[in-house]
């Protein structure tokens, strides 16, 4: 799988590398790291196959955001104003313990990234002791990010940062950012296809999950690199490749194994490592779309 996750990376076209093409890329290595350590699936679960580019689904599964999304709002448009307005909300939450947490929310390299929901879910998420859910995480953000690009490639629109100034969260990644395109976020589609995927492994705690999975695409409007019409257009892609992950028999069979983990962490009270107190408090703060 290391290989097969090598060989993924360098199918990744230039654009895709920019930006959250580079992190889709670290998740894959990862991901055959993952795969490589996690137990051996039941006799009765379907064998481990080869991998586009780390993720579940082999190429030209995955639905087509350039088919399934309308352009980008145009310039004026009242979707657009709606943008413009909710932009300037949350720019004025820099620095605040908000922004704070939309800067963590914006790393997805692993292992950091496994426990963006442990709090929601109530357990921590690692590759010891949740390795196929560590590894379910890790191959469908490489799904859910990806699915985005055909959308991004052909719109490449403009950041809001780059329209209307600002500090980004993540400064180090301007220049990346600035060449790569906007509409939809990369970051929604797999924090949302996350959040539906850890609803359904952990249904007692679904409200938790799904809660934090709007946080966690709002949280690109607050760092100031994504308007809100992108992070909308974004969890539909998500949603839309966790539906189709559905028809993939090792995808189903990592599901079921990452909910007897989840349910075996919560019997040795493996707990969250990130501070859920500091995180709740910092998502209280959040801001809404204007209607």
């Amino acid at each position: 799988m290391a290989r097969e996750a090598q060989a993924g990376q360098g199918c990744l076209s230039m654009k895709t590398t920019i930006g959250l093409g580079l992190l889709l890329a670290a998740a894959a290595a990862v991901t055959g790291v993952a795969i490589a350590q996690s137990p051996a699936p039941q006799a009765t679960a379907p064998a481990m196959r080869p991998a586009i580019q780390g993720g579940y689904l082999p190429k030209g599964a995955a639905p087509s955001s350039l088919t399934l999304l309308p352009p980008p709002p145009a310039k004026g448009s009242a979707t657009q104003a709606r943008d413009n307005a909710m932009a300037k909300i949350a720019r004025a939450l820099k620095g605040s313990p908000r922004w704070s947490q939309a800067t963590l929310d914006a790393d997805l390299k692993f292992p950091g990234a496994a426990n963006t929901y442990s709090c929601a879910v109530g357990v921590d998420i690692n590759p010891t002791a949740t390795p196929r859910l560590y590894a379910l995480l890790t191959r469908t953000l490489i799904d859910a990010g990806l699915a985005t690009y055909p959308a991004k490639n052909k719109y490449m629109r403009a950041r809001p940062f780059t329209v209307a100034g600002g500090d980004i969260c993540t400064p180090a990644a301007d220049a990346g950012l600035r060449k790569d395109g906007s509409y939809p976020s990369g970051h929604a589609s797999a924090g949302w296809a996350w959040a539906l995927i850890l609803a359904e492994a952990a249904p007692d705690h679904q409200d938790a999950i799904l809660a934090r999975g709007r946080a966690f695409m709002q949280s690109r409007v607050i760092c100031n690199v994504h308007w809100q019409s992108d992070i909308e257009a974004g969890g539909l892609v998500g949603t839309s490749v966790v539906a189709r992950l559905h028809d993939d028999p090792v995808f189903r069979a990592d599901l079921d194994a990452a909910k007897a983990e989840i349910a075996a962490a919560r019997a040795a009270a493996d707990a969250p490592t990130r501070d859920c107190k500091a995180e709740a408090a910092a998502l209280s703060m959040e801001p809404m779309p204007a209607p």
